[in-house]
């Protein structure tokens, strides 16, 4: 029968040592997934708090937390028989996830998720803690320092002969101007220009008032650019 870890011996191998096949009890398994559940809750918070888009998805969120606990069971499970972890590898090698992350943040804060499952499972889990504050000092930072371009495209419609007139506007009221599109009709054009200004609404107005326009628009670029 094996020897039962006291406490202190528990949290040493969750947090600095890591598991040998030989040390994977019931007790060490609590402890390890009790760490995982910490630092993902922690992730968790960090993905609520940190969270850019309109929408906020509170499903994906969840399956962060449950990511990390999974992946920390199957590293855990791996660990404790060689025969186990070929039979796992055969099993998660069929699984296909078909569901587009449309946001690159969204995809970072997946790997984040199941890495701490793995290094936790693996019980190394200080490098779980150390990673985690790391990429959100990281974050808050650039999140400090980021600014917005003010990159613009301006929408108009209107006759052929007064597109030099509203390049002119253009020119005095911003930094930065660029014709992308031009669709011809048969005595109309429809410009869209780029274009980056504190103004935008001050070159709307001056572009509505030249003779032959008929509409004109913005399109904000938000945090594509």
């Amino acid at each position: 029968m094996k020897p039962q870890m006291g406490f202190m011996e528990l949290i040493n191998k969750t947090l600095f040592e890591g598991y040998s096949s030989m040390d994977i009890q019931v007790s060490a398994v609590l402890t390890c997934l009790l760490f995982t559940a910490i630092i993902s809750l922690y992730v968790f918070g960090v993905y609520r708090v940190m969270h850019r888009n309109t929408f906020y998805n509170f499903n994906f969120n969840l399956s962060l937390l449950m990511l990390s606990l999974i992946t920390a069971a199957i590293i855990l499970t791996i660990q404790s028989s060689v025969v186990v972890s070929l039979g796992m590898v055969g099993a998660l090698s069929i699984v296909r996830f078909r569901t587009a992350i449309k946001d690159p943040m969204d995809l970072a804060y997946l790997f984040w998720s199941i890495s701490v499952g793995i290094i936790c499972g693996a019980g190394l889990a200080i490098i779980a803690i150390i990673m985690s504050l790391g990429a959100t000092v990281i974050m808050v930072v650039f999140e400090k320092l980021y600014v917005p371009s003010n990159v613009t495209v301006l929408v108009v419609n209107a006759k052929r002969n007064v597109e030099e007139e509203v390049m002119e506007i253009l020119k005095d009221r911003t930094l930065y101007s660029h014709t992308r599109a031009r669709n011809f009709a048969h005595e109309s054009v429809n410009m869209a220009i780029e274009l980056r200004t504190d103004v935008p609404e001050e070159i709307v107005e001056e572009v509505m008032k030249l003779e032959g326009v008929v509409t004109a628009s913005l399109v904000d670029q938000g945090e594509n650019v």
